[in-house]
């Protein structure tokens, strides 16, 4: 088995490099990994240092359509994560999250229908549904974005699905809520608080502090990945929900207890453009196929805590 991980340099997609290369994943066992990213700031080839020399890496971007028409032949399962998938960074300037997240998509599902691959994952997010107030989406729940990186990310979800409908690609979309985990990048907010907090600074928290997210272990997320890559239905969505609804002064004060800081340490912030109060995931489709999340919130978030303490050599240069 050949398998083609876009954007497989970041945080999540390295993950799931790690994963796959570890033999975690008994149906991928032995499978000739290709990882594609253009590198840009939150793409570390780090991330991938205990895999070094396991995998093929192609420096490109999933714009090139001459790249990829290259690349993407002989693959038999691709698993697309490479995305802009900052809120703060898309509200400064869209253009780059259009480009890669609506055109990188289109681009690339056109590469894998001329390449015939027989396994398309679309990795997505909870934010292209908004924000609700109470209860959980299921997967049938409309699209409603309110930020510039949820509009491209739905966008590129609907050119997926259109693949499948039209062409009969094998494609399947995966919708995750707030992930955290060792090397994420430390612009989003726990390994923000996390390295602010381990150099003596405080951590800005926006608004009222009662925006509401539902965390989940990149671990957990990835496995749900799988098991999609594995038997998800083509044209179908995939949600992957999270073990914790907290909100982010919730969350705060817990990243403060961990770290035996004080509530001083806490800077009000005015809160972002559009911020959406509440995501929630309905998970049963997937929970119906067998998974099931296996890092409770309490010991990843201490454990994500102690890999930045142990890993500064990694996070400090990291403008």
């Amino acid at each position: 088995m050949r398998l083609l991980i876009t954007g497989g340099a970041g945080f999540i997609g390295s993950n799931y490099v790690r994963q796959v290369l570890s033999g975690r994943y008994p149906a991928f066992a032995g499978a000739a990994v290709t990882v594609l990213d253009r590198l840009t700031y939150a793409g570390n080839l780090a991330n991938l240092a205990s895999v070094q020399g396991r995998y093929d890496f192609v420096h490109g971007d999933v714009c090139d359509a001459k790249l990829l028409a290259e690349v993407v032949p002989g693959h038999d399962v691709v698993v697309h994560f490479a995305a802009e998938s900052h809120v703060d960074r898309s509200i400064d300037g869209a253009a780059d999250f259009v480009r890669t997240n609506v055109l990188g998509t289109q681009t690339l599902m056109e590469a894998c229908l001329a390449a015939e691959v027989g396994r398309v994952v679309q990795v997505s997010t909870d934010e292209v549904y908004g924000s609700i107030e109470s209860g959980s989406w299921d997967e049938s729940a409309p699209l409603a974005p309110r930020s510039p990186y949820s509009a491209a990310k739905a966008g590129g979800d609907m050119i997926a699905r259109a693949y499948a409908v039209t062409h009969g690609l094998p494609v399947s979309i995966t919708r995750c809520g707030n992930n955290y985990g060792p090397y994420q990048h430390p612009e989003k907010v726990i390994p923000l608080f996390i390295t602010n907090l381990l150099r003596g600074l405080t951590v800005p928290l926006y608004g009222d502090g009662g925006n509401i997210r539902d965390w989940i272990h990149v671990d957990d997320h990835c496995a749900g990945i799988q098991l999609v890559a594995e038997v998800g239905e083509p044209g179908e969505v995939y949600h992957i929900a999270g073990t914790a609804e907290l909100t982010n002064l919730e969350l705060t004060a817990r990243l403060l207890d961990i770290l035996g800081a004080t509530e001083d340490m806490i800077r009000r912030v005015p809160d972002r453009k559009g911020h959406d109060r509440r995501y929630s995931l309905d998970d049963s489709r997937l929970r119906a196929l067998g998974y099931a999340p296996e890092v409770s919130f309490d010991a990843g978030l201490a454990a994500t805590v102690k890999w930045y303490a142990d890993n500064q050599s990694w996070w400090e240069p990291i403008p």
